[in-house]
């Protein structure tokens, strides 16, 4: 028996805002404003943003912005766990259950694609990974290389790596972990879609596009501000704790450069050079993404 519309709808977050876009473009502003003008509540969906110590350097909310508008899903998780979409989506759920966004007005906002598409339609249940072969794949990872895992995946699941990049050690790790335990490609995991959060009828969707010139300059501004707020420090910290280089924390932008020029390995001029080149990289990714992957639900708005 088919269910009604009533009963589809039940249980989903109403009269969302989604906000998506290309890091630095300006995301985190606007959906301060929509917060403060409807009674709204900031929920991060930006996978960086989750994580803890790197309060700057992953450009979260300040203290300014935090007093203006409740926020939620911003630094609560330690960069010494791995945080999947899966666990993201499972905090929001919770948050739901518990009545935080009940009588307000959601506006999620943030540069990870798959957080977006999880709410609007979904996420597939994936297998449970016992330990050791989680420890098995990062070890292959890091002893032999993101390159390496890719021919592995090839030969195993050519489906998986025709579009998963060769140096995209995280998603490669999780592809063969996923392949032995269940038999069954990632990909076929993703296809079984789950059950979407969010009322897609009373949402609201924008896609920040910035104009390529006008996001390289904010990019540039923003990484310098970083500096002088203690980006360094946070670099110091994260640094110290010796963490798995397989982690997802210590892959953000900037970190990896910083870290380099505090351990003498090359000149701080040139780290926050290479730093900004690859968030201007990563900014491309995001956008292309963006552009193909989004519906035509995606209110464009473009900044120059």
């Amino acid at each position: 028996m088919e269910r009604s519309a009533a009963e589809e709808a039940e249980g989903l977050v109403e009269n969302a805002i989604l906000i998506a876009g290309p890091t630095a473009s300006g995301k985190s502003a606007m959906a301060l404003d929509f917060a403060e003008r409807e009674g709204g509540i900031v929920v991060n969906a930006d996978s960086m943003q989750g994580y803890s110590i790197l309060n700057v350097l992953t450009a979260r909310p300040g203290a300014a912005e935090l007093a203006r508008a409740r926020h939620e899903l911003y630094g609560h998780i330690h960069p010494s766990r791995a945080y999947s979409t899966g666990a993201w989506l499972r905090d929001v759920m919770r948050l739901n259950e518990d009545g935080v966004l009940a009588g307000r007005v959601p506006v999620f906002v943030g540069g990870t694609g798959l957080y977006f598409r999880a709410l609007v339609e979904g996420l597939s249940e994936m297998p449970d990974i016992p330990k050791n072969i989680r420890d098995r794949w990062r070890w292959e990872l890091n002893e032999r290389g993101a390159e390496r895992l890719h021919r592995i995946l090839r030969q195993e699941d050519p489906g998986a790596a025709a579009v998963i990049r060769p140096s995209d050690g995280q998603r490669l790790v999780r592809a063969l972990e996923v392949l032995q335990v269940s038999g069954r490609s990632i990909l076929t995991w993703q296809a079984e879609r789950g059950k979407p959060l969010i009322d897609r009828a009373s949402a609201r969707f924008f896609l920040i596009e910035p104009e390529r010139a006008f996001l390289v300059a904010r990019i540039e501004q923003r990484f310098d501000r970083m500096i002088d707020a203690g980006a360094l420090a946070e670099v110091a910290e994260l640094s110290a704790l010796k963490l798995d280089p397989a982690l997802p924390a210590t892959k953000a932008i900037g970190f990896r450069e910083l870290e380099a020029a505090l351990d003498g390995r090359i000149g701080m001029a040139e780290a926050i050079e290479r730093a900004k080149i690859a968030t201007r990289q990563y900014a491309k990714r995001q956008a292309t993404w963006f552009r193909h992957q989004l519906g035509p639900e995606w209110q464009r708005i473009a900044l120059r």
